[in-house]
């Protein structure tokens, strides 16, 4: 650039020069007449130049002439556009310590829980290896467009999931706060996992697994130890396993509440395996990600330690071929069905994890001309892969336990959610010779797959604070997080009552789903239809240097939104019937659950009411302002654009 290639620097600023900079794209700007970018400013260049965080303008400063040469003199009446970057008086925002901290966290938020025990029960549910063909399309344009969409906004940007809208379509703030709460919600149940896998850990140090034997006080009558090896036990269909006594009957202690409308006692085990986790998460992200970017190095790389140990052993096993055949067998006729449609998308759609404000937040802390597009498509595919590899780890299991139980394999397999992986991976690995390591790398896994997940959460809820209020916040931050962290805890404590696992499949099912994609079609429709594709894809091509091909700017316009719309009309024209364990839930839960989803979603349209009442002028000015974007204030954003002789 030819600013840059003068040097041409005072000592608290830098004057740049913009001449002669066309035909740079699609969308090249040219010196004659100036292209507005997403600030509201006027550039004629469509890179920015290198960031200088912290310097103030420059009044003058040397032009190089036609030849290149430094310091030639323009001629006498010819025009160069100078390029003034403005100061940021703002303290400057933190940034990742290293490139490979903002991956793994971001590799960590979307390796969850529900890639080891959700993708696998789904997979061999829709026919198998054929539920890869609307997995992949999907991906390919529904969850991988998202993702790089939510990236490039928060990386250009610098602002969490509220404070971001003022630069995108200020009416659509209530987006932001919609985030937060759904947030909170999952914050609510989903560390309540966590907590029964550290149970699962504690009881784990002692020679034999608690989950392998009926002679503990909380067995009853019914419980039977069915493998091949006692053949003196007969299986009837009042048996129950002693690894499903043991979850249900000692760690949740479900048999003690009739249901929702009487949850019961709080479990004291639970809440102290619980007051745990999140001192870990406090302490984890409480000084910001310089904290919980090295943390990450343990709790997202322990995890594929874990399956490809655990992956080598169930290949080991007996039976294990039987696994691996059920799971990849294609069953093409279910392509036909639409169900499989909607849980490809579904699960690709929660897997990647757009719309949590997790992607804005991290991506906020990226050097400006961070190369996201690449860290999009890296991050996201290993995400599908290792959905993909943890069927694997658990159907080869699965086979051995097959072949233990002289059963086929879709009888052992009928479970799902949880108790995939406390009942049936956990006997599994009861019955396995050194049975006390597997139980504890394998709960230990889980936690730290957990961990990460709420780490990126609960960041996206504090970025988007601080950001939103910084003058009160930002220096206090510390005390905001044990706050947040309190309220979390405290929202949780239904959840570790005796009938708290019929809460937490509640939560998930109702509280976030739904919300989460309705905010997501929001949030795309906002960017593409309102802030602009154009518009956006300039703001791409300043960042990153090129812009974006015509695949993403289709799949931003019209795939994606159709994408979301057809969850959400699967959803509501077939909404789930909710079951755990025996327990059938009331139609009275249903509205419950609707009524906690729509809770968060409300803010949408609560804050629009509220923008347009306090807005000054008639409606139609009121109107217009509140969809145009406020110019920004960041360093790397401010430039001044003016023709000089």
């Amino acid at each position: 650039m030819g600013g840059e290639d003068d040097g041409t620097q005072c000592e608290n600023g830098r004057l740049m020069l913009a001449d002669g900079l066309a035909d740079r794209g699609p969308k090249s700007m040219t010196s004659g007449s100036g292209q507005q970018v997403s600030n509201g400013f006027t550039t004629s260049t469509p890179q920015s130049p290198r960031e200088g965080p912290g310097t103030a303008a420059c009044a003058a400063g040397t032009a190089s002439g036609p030849g290149g040469g430094t310091g030639s003199s323009a001629p006498l009446g010819g025009l160069r556009t100078l390029m003034v970057q403005q100061t940021s008086l703002d303290r400057p925002r933190e940034t990742w310590s290293k490139k490979m901290d903002f991956l793994l966290s971001v590799i960590g938020y979307a390796v969850d829980l529900g890639n080891v025990w959700r993708f696998p029960y789904i997979c061999y549910q829709n026919g198998g290896g054929a539920f890869l063909l609307p997995y992949l399309l999907m991906a390919v344009f529904g969850g991988v467009p998202l993702f790089y969409m939510e990236l490039a906004l928060g990386q250009f940007h610098r602002s969490g999931c509220i404070s971001i809208w003022k630069h995108i379509c200020p009416i659509f703030k209530g987006i932001g706060f919609a985030i937060c709460i759904i947030a909170l919600y999952v914050a609510f149940y989903y560390n309540t996992i966590m907590a029964w896998a550290l149970y699962y850990l504690l009881s784990s140090f002692r020679p034999t697994l608690p989950w392998s034997t009926c002679t503990n006080p909380w067995n009853t009558a019914n419980c039977n130890r069915y493998m091949s090896s006692d053949h003196n036990v007969s299986w009837s269909n009042t048996s129950t396993s002693p690894a499903e006594e043991f979850y249900t009957r000692q760690v949740l202690q479900v048999h003690l509440s009739p249901g929702l409308h009487e949850l019961g006692s709080i479990s004291w085990q639970l809440a102290l395996c619980l007051l745990f986790i999140f001192t870990i998460v406090y302490f984890s992200i409480w000084k910001g990600v310089k904290t919980s970017g090295k943390v990450v190095w343990v709790t997202a790389t322990f995890p594929y330690l874990v399956l490809l140990i655990l992956l080598i052993r169930g290949a080991t096993l007996p039976g294990a071929w039987r696994g691996v055949v059920f799971y990849l067998k294609p069953d093409w006729e279910k392509l036909l069905s639409t169900t499989v449609w909607i849980d490809a998308a579904a699960q690709i759609f929660f897997s990647l994890g757009p719309g949590f404000g997790v992607l804005l937040a991290f991506a906020s802390y990226n050097p400006f001309h961070n190369n996201c597009y690449k860290d999009a498509l890296v991050t996201s595919s290993v995400n599908c892969l290792t959905s993909f590899l943890s069927g694997f780890v658990i159907f080869t299991v699965l086979g051995y336990m097959a072949e233990m139980r002289q059963q086929n394999v879709d009888a052992v397999a009928k479970d799902a959610g949880p108790s995939l992986l406390f009942i049936i991976y956990a006997e599994a690995i009861a019955n396995m010779p050194a049975a006390t390591f597997f139980a504890i790398i394998f709960f230990l896994m889980i936690i730290m797959l957990g961990l990460d997940s709420t780490f990126a959460g609960l960041e996206g809820v504090i970025t988007a604070m601080l950001d939103e209020f910084p003058h009160l916040l930002v220096k206090r931050r510390e005390w905001f997080v044990f706050g947040l962290v309190c309220v979390c805890y405290l929202g949780a404590l239904s959840t570790l009552t005796y009938g708290g696992a019929y809460v937490v499949k509640l939560f998930e099912e109702y509280a976030t789903g739904p919300a989460v994609i309705t905010v997501v079609l929001l949030e795309v429709i906002a960017v593409s239809w309102f802030y602009g594709t154009n518009r956006f894809c300039n703001d791409v091509q300043v960042m990153l240097g090129f812009y974006p091909g015509c695949f993403w700017r289709v799949c931003w316009v019209a795939i994606c939104p159709c994408f979301l719309l057809f969850i959400i009309i699967s959803f509501l024209a077939f909404p789930p019937e909710v079951r755990l364990f025996e327990y059938q839930y009331p139609p009275w839960t249903t509205v419950l659950g609707y009524c906690i989803g729509v809770s968060s979603f409300i803010c949408v349209p609560s804050y629009m009411v509220y923008h347009l009442l306090n807005a000054k002028g008639t409606f139609k000015q009121r109107l217009l302002k509140s969809i145009t974007p406020v110019p920004g204030g960041d360093s790397h954003r401010d430039f001044i654009v003016t023709n000089a002789v």
